[in-house]
């Protein structure tokens, strides 16, 4: 007896997961490899062209696979994103509800979102609980239990729908997914719950009270589930047999509701209200019959409540004889709401294993991401603190020649620490090592450059099609625009060229200091002896080797080189700081949902980087006072020292070598991170063109399917019918008329106009009359017709002048004789002469007589053009000429004219008077 309605699945399309996401990992996830996860990609690629072929099975195990499916695009949310701008997997999806045809198609949506895949799979699942509650064997405890459990699931998974499904999807979603639909399919599972919750009731032989509860909840619910269905918008979506089906089972539970609540009532003793509550089940499943029609399950119903609505009335007539109350008065039934929806698990699946358990969530790997930036940011900072302390003690010691002018005290040979110097300087490729590496810079930054210029003229070149072909199908080109898709990769490619800005002007710095500097570093770079021979000579000095000025300053010069030692040991500590900042990410994520990233990371860096940004303070204020003191005994070492010419460009020589040292050092250390920077910039601006090539070429196919898409739409429009061709070239034409003889007042065959530009046509020679003769007269008094009346005030048909007051009637009689013997040959009738004239008067004002067709030129005022064939009236042969023409009388009043009732004696009625005289009109005989 039950028959549950089943919701039909949505159909895809398969796609390949496979390429995208493992571009996402090898360019995202830089610290894992790709080949990792060829395994997950692999299986997780199976397990939806799995979900797809095992949907159609109506089984449970079915069900386990879309289960699985769904919890890992749920696990994958959060780390492998798919969306337009992100992993660009395109999911099309058709309509459940639609089956389309050969020349409209199909509905179907694509769009590259998860979110939107996700909807998809959870409205199938719900479809597919459906499917299988309905085949479920519900003659046993066991298929009305799961039926009930699949209901209730599925109600819950269209109610979440409802919610969710306009965030989810940004775009106007198929008919399947309107909120109103998803509305009343979740309202219609509830009611299928509740009904089985009903039969399992009725099997069980609950007790009457409850069951009549129970079947009236049910009624309800389907009553909510009808209206919602009947909605404007969504009522032409469903099968046929749904609604009849849904509004049959309204008033059959209803009914039933009443049936069992009159056994409560014969159990009460009450047996009037037992027969009022069986004639009204009996009223109400006789309307669940004719609503249902072929639908109809109630019939045993049927005939049990009428059994017992006969039986009743027997007892109560021969026995109770209780008075039957009105309904009205009767006590309501009540509600037994035992069916529920249920909430959407999380993992739907039991056997649910992560494909991708070691990728990090995204939100932790961008919090890791965005620490590791600020991390760099600190260190870089302090770092930079210490290099720029340290460069400028160089540059002074520089410039104060030391601590080579304490060891050039002989002025004869070379200062052991410019040697030392010289030394590094050639173990590191000297001038030709800065060579190398100022010509290879140019040729990196061009590369990265053109990488980044190809991305962007891709860019452009997509959104500037995509903006050409919206401006031509306006509405219809329905796909996101390009512009709100590209923006993260734009904001992306305008960083990377600000870096790059900033870079070239770096470079150009360097080549200023390379250029500063290249003599010095070219003598560094050669050997011991030409660097003697290049440095002039100086008279000695040695008395001021053990002097207190010379030993202060190489005590200074030894602070200086303790200072320089400890910021090499900061600086390593600084760089080599470990931090474990997973933990409290995964942490937040789990317990708030979000990770605050700033305040996390803020008291982090605090703790660990506090004590050595203090030891970096007070470092570079001991420099400051090792500087001053430095500059003041350099002074006392200038003065008491004896210099001549020789000496005072051995000392210059001296100080430029010294600073070409210090350069070469920057220049090959700014050269090296310089060409460190643009290797490790290239593969960053490949991802990022990889990235927006797959974009581009995802969007082109998207293009390709939405144009093929509106061809289809435009070819299928049916096309407009073509204007009528005009009767000259052959066609119809278009019937005009001033006659209009769908009017009640219209006379049978009157004639049309003939269209502009047309000549009448002749009007057919007239048929001689049959039953009259010449002699024939008028017997009695006649009555004009219905219909005659109805031509009478009818306006005049085309050709006739509409001056006249009376339509012209060559048919009335009287006016049959040819004027003045003559008139057309073959006019003449049966019994008439050849001499007999025909009027060419029109007939009296609202005689009914049907006028034919005149041909072109005729004037009925010129008395010598008469109608063309046409008959002579027959039957009066004493027919008198009209007389007193010139005495007649206005049209006002006609005193003369009689009614047209009684012909014989009847003397005939004067015409109106026209204005026009009426000279030499033969006589006309007089009605007897």
């Amino acid at each position: 007896m039950a028959s549950f309605i089943a919701v039909p699945l949505k159909k895809t399309y398969e796609v390949d997961f496979v390429k995208p996401l493992r571009t996402f990992i090898q360019n995202t996830f830089t610290q894992a490899d790709p080949d990792d996860y060829n395994q997950a990609l692999s299986e997780f690629n199976k397990l939806r062209t799995t979900m797809i072929t095992k949907s159609v099975d109506k089984h449970e195990s079915a069900l386990e696979v879309l289960y699985r499916y769904y919890d890992q695009l749920v696990a994958i949310e959060n780390k492998l994103p798919i969306a337009e701008n992100q992993i660009r997997v395109q999911f099309k999806w058709r309509d459940a509800f639609d089956e389309g045809s050969f020349l409209s198609g199909k509905r179907n949506l694509a769009i590259a979102s998860a979110a939107y895949e996700k909807v998809c799979v959870l409205y199938n699942i719900a479809a597919l609980q459906s499917q299988i509650a309905a085949i479920q064997n519900h003659d046993n405890n066991e298929g009305l239990k799961l039926t009930v459990k699949l209901f209730q699931q599925a109600c819950g998974i269209f109610g979440h729908l409802k919610d969710v499904v306009l965030s989810h999807v940004q775009q106007d979603p198929t008919p399947d997914l309107n909120p109103d639909t998803l509305s009343a399919l979740s309202a219609l599972m509830l009611a299928q719950a509740q009904e089985s919750i009903y039969r399992k009731a009725t099997q069980d032989k609950m007790k009457e009270s409850m069951v009549a509860k129970l079947a009236y909840q049910t009624s309800e619910l389907y009553s909510d589930a009808m209206k919602l269905m009947q909605l404007g918008s969504i009522r032409e979506l469903w099968p046929k047999d749904w609604l009849p089906t849904v509004v049959m089972k309204q008033a059959g539970f209803h009914g039933m509701s009443e049936f069992y609540q009159s056994c409560v009532a014969q159990q009460n003793k009450s047996y009037g209200e037992e027969i009022a509550r069986l004639q009204h089940c009996m009223e109400l499943l006789n309307a669940s019959a004719t609503r249902g029609g072929t639908t109809f399950n109630f019939r045993q119903e049927q005939a049990r409540g009428q059994r017992a609505l006969e039986s009743a009335k027997k007892d109560n007539d021969f026995i109770y004889h209780d008075k039957i109350p009105d309904l009205k008065t009767l006590d309501p039934i009540g509600k037994a709401v035992v069916a529920k929806s249920a909430s959407v698990a999380q993992p739907m699946s039991t056997k649910f294993v992560d494909l991708f358990e070691k990728i990090v969530p995204l939100p932790v790997h961008e919090a890791l991401t965005t620490f590791e930036n600020r991390k760099s940011q600190l260190v870089n900072m302090e770092v930079g603190r210490l290099r720029e302390a340290t460069q400028l003690i160089n540059s002074v010691l520089a410039s104060l020649n030391l601590p080579a002018a304490l060891e050039d005290l002989s002025g004869e040979r070379v200062p052991q620490s410019l040697l030392d110097k010289a030394q590094q300087v050639q173990e590191m490729g000297g001038l030709a090592r800065i060579d190398q590496l100022m010509s290879d810079l140019p040729e990196l930054l061009n590369r990265n450059r053109e990488i980044l210029t190809e991305s962007m003229k891709s860019l452009d070149d997509e959104e500037k099609s995509d903006q050409q072909l919206r401006e031509q199908f306006k509405d219809k080109w329905s796909r996101t625009a390009s512009g709100a898709l590209t923006k993260p990769m734009r904001d992306e490619a305008g960083k990377y060229k600000s870096i790059l800005d900033t870079a070239i002007q770096a470079d150009h710095i360097v080549k200023q200091k390379y250029d500063t500097h290249k003599n010095a570093i070219a003598l560094l770079s050669k050997p011991k002896g030409d660097i003697e021979s290049a440095l002039p000579a100086a008279s000695a000095a040695a008395s001021m080797q053990n002097s207190d000025v010379v030993k202060t300053l190489r005590d200074l010069i030894e602070q200086v080189s303790t200072i320089k030692a400890e910021r090499d040991v900061i600086e390593s500590e600084l760089k080599e700081a470990k931090f474990d900042m997973s933990g409290k990410f995964f942490q937040a994520l789990a317990t708030e949902g979000l990770i605050n990233e700033e305040p996390l990371s803020a008291s982090e860096l605090d703790r660990v980087y506090s004590p050595l940004r203090e030891q970096v303070s007070d470092s570079i204020h001991r420099q400051e006072a090792v500087l001053s003191q430095i500059q003041n005994s350099n002074t006392e070492f200038t003065n008491a020292k004896s210099s001549n010419q020789n000496a005072a460009q051995r000392e210059t020589m001296l100080k430029d070598l010294a600073a070409g040292y210090d350069s070469f050092m920057e220049l090959k250390g700014n050269l090296e991170e310089g060409t460190k920077f643009y290797n490790d910039l290239t593969p960053l601006l490949v991802r990022l063109q990889t990235k927006i090539n797959d974009f581009c070429f995802a969007r082109k196919t998207e293009k390709d399917e939405l144009m093929a898409d509106l061809q289809k739409a435009i070819a299928n429009t049916p096309a407009q019918a073509p204007p009528v061709a005009p009767r000259y070239q052959g066609g119809s034409g278009q019937q005009q008329s001033t006659q209009d003889t769908s009017s009640p007042s219209a006379a049978p065959g009157a004639p049309t106009a003939a269209p502009r530009g047309v000549p009448p046509p002749r009007p057919p020679p007239p048929s001689a009359p049959s039953t009259a003769g010449p002699n024939s007269a008028i017997t009695g008094a006649t009555k004009p017709s219905p219909s005659a009346a109805a031509a009478a005030s009818a306006p005049p048909p085309g050709g006739v002048p509409t001056g006249l007051p009376y339509s012209p009637n060559p048919t009335q009689p009287g006016h049959g004789q040819p004027p003045y013997g003559g008139g057309y040959p073959g006019a003449g009738a049966p019994g008439a002469g050849p001499g007999q004239w025909q009027a060419p008067y029109p007939g009296y004002p609202g005689q009914g007589y049907p006028m034919p067709q005149m041909p072109a030129g005729y004037n009925p005022y010129n008395p010598y053009m008469g109608y063309p064939h046409q008959p002579p009236a027959a039957g009066y042969p004493q027919q008198q000429p009209p007389g007193g023409y010139p005495q007649q009388q206005p049209p006002q009043g006609y005193p003369q004219q009689q009614p047209p009732q009684g012909y014989p004696g009847q003397a005939a009625p004067p015409y109106p008077q026209q204005g026009y005289p009426y000279p030499g009109y033969p006589p006309q005989q007089q009605y007897p």
